[in-house]
């Protein structure tokens, strides 16, 4: 049975899952995205005078992206083709296509193609589907779970417009899971089934947002404990059908470096219970703790440096204890360093040393080393005038003034201590230097 069969029978639909029968037949019924289709909301007011353009719902899964797009179905006048991006490809692009050329030349209706999962479309597809948009053979209608900046063409991205769907609100799963206990046509409403304010806050809190999974759990609870007529739906029973919280983490996508980026700016922000959150985040979504240590490296070295040089082999030793002993117990270490960074004092200051660095090398006309600090341990180096009037530090009583830096950056300065931490140290160290040598 199609997603988009409008004409399907009773027998049919009570016989497909409860997430299917449930979907909504008009934009009233959508649970959430009021600031997609709400009353006034712009993709509304297209939808309901049949004006639609080309555009990409893009949210998480489970938050009304083939919702809409059946409602769409429903209510326009154009021809309405829907196409999974996984196992379609070009030809079926170009064929969709030519019949829209005609259906327009002959008919005057438009042809509108809803291609689910568009972000698995590769470059070249995206191209030929790019030319029927911009032609207006086809109004395009995508739906994708990965961010779309990343994943669609630019030239695609500048030729249509993006809708960001939400994970829906308690309220609105609530709606959903009340709508289907109650509706006799299509939900649970022939049955006697009772659900529990309890049951009904358990399943929002697991469902994270997603009104799919919400009503799959749901039908679960009733196809497993129903014994007659009547069920209870209590949190005890919803424990046992419901599992383990499923955390809604993809590896390779959004999620990902969305969460890790959270994750990086609470240790930034010395956040240290907001860092643990998303720690758990990424280790209950399956994240390799691999990537987890690496970022911890990472952060130790650009955001706490030399305020705290301890924290890079903390940071390190819990990498090390990650290989060694893996996961659920690396979780201890990975904490631990996540606590200590984020409660370590901050400083940035060899990051932007090294970047400075590095841009005066790129904006060099020429870099050649002093002779009397180059390499003088050939025995015949002296006659290319290496090494020659090198001040030997020690001889000196540990400082000596004399040219370290080339002509050209003679006078730079890279590197500037901050305040925090064992930086302040490193900053009375230098500082006293400058004035023993200015003596």
């Amino acid at each position: 049975m199609d997603l988009f069969d409008i004409g399907s029978t009773r027998d049919n639909l009570m016989n497909a899952p409860l997430a299917y029968r449930m979907r909504p037949r008009n934009l009233d019924e959508i649970a959430g995205q009021q600031h997609i289709v709400g009353p006034d909301a712009p993709l509304r007011k297209s939808i309901e005078k049949d004006e639609l353009h080309s555009f990409v719902l893009y949210g998480p899964p489970g938050t009304g992206k083939t919702s809409i797009a059946t409602v769409i179905a429903r209510m326009t006048r154009s021809h309405f083709e829907h196409l999974l991006a996984v196992g379609s490809g070009v030809s079926e692009i170009r064929k969709i296509a030519a019949d829209a050329i005609d259906r327009l030349k002959y008919y005057q209706q438009k042809t509108i193609l809803f291609l689910d999962e568009v972000h698995r479309f590769n470059k070249s597809q995206q191209d030929v589907l790019l030319s029927f948009v911009e032609e207006g053979t086809l109004v395009l209608i995508g739906a994708t779970t990965e961010n779309p900046l990343y994943e669609l063409n630019n030239a695609l991205l500048s030729r249509i417009k993006l809708y960001v769907l939400e994970p829906l609100k308690e309220q609105d799963i609530r709606q959903v899971i009340m709508r289907a206990v109650c509706d006799k046509e299509r939900g649970l409403g022939d049955l006697d089934v009772k659900i529990e304010e309890k049951s009904i806050a358990l399943i929002t809190r697991v469902c994270k947002g997603d009104a799919r999974l919400a009503l799959n759990i749901l039908e679960t609870a009733v196809n497993s404990c129903l014994e007659g007529s009547r069920l209870v739906i209590t949190p005890e029973l919803l424990q046992k059908v419901a599992g383990k919280p499923v955390v809604k983490y993809d590896r390779a996508g959004d999620c990902h470096y969305d969460t890790v980026s959270a994750f990086i700016k609470s240790i930034r922000g010395s956040d240290p219970d907001a860092a643990l959150y998303w720690l758990a985040v990424m280790l209950e979504g399956g994240e390799d703790p691999r990537f987890i240590a690496r970022r911890l490296i990472i952060h130790a070295a650009e955001d706490i440096g030399l305020a705290d040089p301890y924290a890079l082999t903390m940071a390190s030793s819990a990498a090390h204890a990650v290989e060694f002993v893996g996961l659920p117990e690396a979780r201890i270490p990975l904490a631990e360093a996540t606590i200590y960074l984020a409660t370590a004092p901050k400083s940035n200051s060899s990051k932007v040393a090294i970047d400075k660095a590095i841009g005066a090398v790129r904006r060099a006309r020429n870099i050649a080393v002093p002779p009397h600090i180059a390499d003088a341990s050939h025995s015949r180096a002296g006659l290319l005038g290496k090494g020659r009037g090198y001040k030997y530090p020690h001889d000196y009583g540990g400082y000596v003034k004399q040219k370290y830096l080339p002509d050209e950056v003679l006078g730079s300065t890279f590197y500037m201590p901050g305040s925090n931490g064992y930086e302040k140290k490193i900053k009375q160290f230098l500082s006293g230097i400058k004035k023993k040598l200015e003596e």
